[in-house]
C-alpha cells in the first residue's frame, strides 16, 4: 500500500487518514517487538502485542470532528506505538470517527455521527455519516469477536463539549439496565481526572451505549473539557487521563485507589427536552455552562408554543443545543443521583 512505508516511518496515523477521508485500503504489519497491526480502515486501526492480556479496549475520538483534544491524545499514543516507545500488553483498537470533519473543523458534515448506531444509520436516505456508522459498528463487533475465552471488554469514547461546563470533566455512563454500576469503573474515570459522572435510564443511539449493550462492555462517552481548535488545547490539563490510558493499555493490571463516594458527583437524568418547532430557543446564552441549576419554575426553553419550566430545585442542564435538527434531543437536564444502591 502507498502509505505504507509513511505510516512505519512516522506513526501519523491521523494524517493518512485525514488524507483519505471516508476510505482507506486495508493492510497489516508486524512492529519488531511483535505487535500486529491491522488499518482496518481510514480511522481505524488496531495493535495486539504477542502474547495479549485479557483485556479489549476501544478508543475511540472524532465522532465529531471539531473535538480535537481527544484527537491529539489518541495520537500521540498511535505514534509511541508504532514507534514502539510504548509496549503494549492489551489489545487495542483506535477509532476517529469522522475524519472528514476533521478536516472542516466541524461536528459532522451532514448528520450527527453519535445518533446514528445500534442501527439508528438504517431509517433514512443513505449518507456518508450513516454509512460510516454501519461500518464503525462492524469494526468493533469484529474487535470484540476477534478472540475467545473470558475477556473484559471496555470502550471509552472520547469527546469534548460545545459548552464551558461547571465540571470541566464529566462522563456518561450508559443505561445498562438492571446490572450495577461498576465502582472500579468510576475510580478509573477518577484517576482519568474525571470525578462527574451522569448515569443514563434509558436506551440510546451513541456509540458507548452500542458497546455497552452489544458486546457488555465497561463502555463511557468522556467529556475531556470545552471544544477548541488544534493547537489551542492545553494539553497538561488532559496528563492525567493520557497517563491513565497508557497505564490501560501497557500494564497487566491496573489497580484504582478505594472507592469513596464523596470524591464523586454522581447525577441521573431528569428527562430529555427535544426540538420539535424550527422555532426552539433556550431562556439562557450560550455562555451558560453544563451543570447549570436553576430555581424551581424557572423557564428553560420554548419550543414553538411549548414552555419546559425547571421541574425541581436546582435541576440542572447539560448538552444544551438549539441548533440540533428537529426531533433530536435539545437539552437533557439532571439532578444529583437519589439511589446509589446499584453501585457495586
Amino acid at each position: 500500500m502507498m502509505y505504507l512505508t509513511q505510516l512505519k516511518n512516522s506513526g501519523d496515523f491521523l494524517s493518512i487518514s485525514r488524507e483519505n477521508e471516508w476510505h482507506l485500503d486495508p493492510v497489516a504489519f508486524q512492529l519488531k517487538n511483535g505487535t500486529a497491526v491491522k488499518v482496518i480502515d481510514t480511522g481505524v486501526i488496531s495493535f495486539e502485542p504477542l502474547n495479549p492480556g485479557q483485556k479489549d479496549i476501544v478508543l475511540s475520538s472524532a465522532i465529531h470532528g471539531n473535538e480535537t483534544a481527544p484527537i491529539e491524545i489518541c495520537d500521540e499514543l498511535i505514534q509511541k506505538i508504532i514507534k514502539e516507545e510504548l509496549t503494549l500488553t492489551q489489545r487495542v483498537l483506535f477509532i476517529y470517527g469522522n475524519p472528514a470533519s476533521i478536516n472542516i473543523e466541524k461536528r459532522f458534515v451532514e448528520e450527527n455521527l453519535n445518533r446514528l448506531f445500534s442501527g439508528a444509520h438504517s431509517g433514512a436516505p443513505a449518507n456518508n455519516e450513516r454509512i460510516r456508522a454501519a461500518k464503525l459498528e462492524q469494526y468493533v463487533s469484529d474487535f470484540f469477536n476477534g478472540v475467545t475465552g473470558e475477556r473484559t471488554r471496555a470502550h471509552y469514547d472520547l469527546h469534548t463539549a460545545i459548552r464551558g461546563s461547571k465540571n470541566e470533566k464529566f462522563a456518561v455512563y450508559p443505561f445498562i439496565g438492571d446490572a450495577p454500576w461498576k465502582k472500579e469503573q468510576l475510580s478509573f474515570l477518577l484517576a482519568c481526572g474525571v470525578n462527574t459522572v451522569l448515569m443514563m435510564k434509558t436506551a440510546a443511539t451513541t456509540f458507548s451505549y452500542f458497546s455497552s449493550n452489544q458486546f457488555g462492555a465497561d463502555a463511557f462517552t468522556i467529556e475531556l473539557g470545552q471544544v477548541k481548535p488544534f493547537g489551542h488545547n492545553d494539553m497538561t490539563r488532559f496528563a492525567k487521563t493520557k497517563e491513565t490510558l497508557i497505564n490501560l493499555i501497557t500494564k497487566t493490571e491496573v489497580f484504582y485507589p478505594e472507592f469513596e463516594l464523596n470524591d464523586f458527583e454522581l447525577f441521573e437524568v431528569n428527562r430529555a427536552i427535544n426540538r420539535t418547532n424550527e422555532d426552539f430557543s433556550f431562556s439562557f446564552g450560550d455562555d451558560v455552562e453544563n451543570f447549570t441549576g436553576f430555581t424551581k419554575g424557572a423557564l428553560l426553553a420554548k419550543d414553538g408554543p411549548i414552555e419546559y419550566f425547571a421541574e425541581t430545585e436546582g435541576e440542572a442542564v447539560i448538552f444544551p443545543n438549539a441548533d440540533v435538527a428537529l426531533g433530536q434531543r435539545a437539552v437533557l437536564t439532571v439532578i444529583p443521583l437519589k439511589d446509589t444502591h446499584h453501585l457495586v
